[in-house]
């Protein structure tokens, strides 16, 4: 076998968050007395870490532009978020289809499997534990865990470095252009899945190595080798 970690994305990969972030998100907006969203709106906000969706729910656009919203106005609402994050329960949140018993399947087969996600690390653990995935992975880094997040390639070459594994034994698994774009400036080879959250974009545009549409084949493809 020549690839050896498999390091998966979290959000939009192997669990449907968006339910409990849209609620989270539309909490925050009505303590700050602002309109509330759909959850299809709140689904294009998702994937760039807590920050930039606090900052999209607060324009209610994709693209914040620069003045839009004061530090001091995005420090106070990316609290407030917090706080409504840390108090749902996370009963709206779901594994996709087959990623239980696939994760499974990938580590008994001898990969060693790793999450770098860019939500902050201290919702992560809680998220692992309602799944019984809390010790499937090696490593586990959070948005916050390192002074940089995906796309850039820092935290999978820090994981790499961990588990003292080349980029070229790694394969970084992910729904969006940020996890395909790590990987790629990683130099490892990325596998895409189309169902997650990419901002309307067809994950196939970026070039991973392959890409598919549930994650049954993508498990299928990594055990034949």
């Amino acid at each position: 076998m020549d690839k050896q970690l498999l390091i998966f994305d979290f959000d939009g990969t192997l669990i449907d968050s968006v339910p409990d972030l849209a609620d989270a998100t539309n909490a925050m907006l009505t303590t700050l007395g602002k309109e509330t969203y759909p959850i299809d709106s709140i689904r294009n906000w998702v994937g760039n870490g807590s920050r930039m969706l606090v900052e999209r729910a607060m324009v209610g656009k994709v693209e914040v532009l620069e003045g839009e919203l004061t530090v001091e106005e995005a420090d106070h609402a990316e609290q407030v978020f917090f706080e409504a994050y840390n108090n749902i329960s996370g009963s709206k949140t779901i594994a996709y289809p087959y990623v239980d018993s696939g994760l499974k399947k990938l580590k008994d087969a001898g990969y060693t499997l790793a999450l770098v996600t860019n939500k902050p690390i201290r919702f992560v653990p809680k998220i692992l534990q309602s799944f019984g995935w809390q010790d499937l992975f090696a490593e586990v880094l959070g948005g916050d865990s390192l002074a940089v997040k995906k796309p850039d390639p820092a935290p999978l070459l820090h994981v790499c470095d961990a588990l003292d594994v080349t980029p070229a034994q790694a394969v970084m698994i992910g729904d969006s252009r940020n996890d395909i774009l790590a990987g790629q400036n990683a130099n490892m080879d990325t596998l895409g899945l189309s169902y997650g959250y990419n901002y309307g974009q067809d994950i196939r545009e970026l070039n991973p190595t392959a890409a598919f549409d549930d994650f049954a084949t993508l498990v299928d493809y990594l055990l034949q080798g």
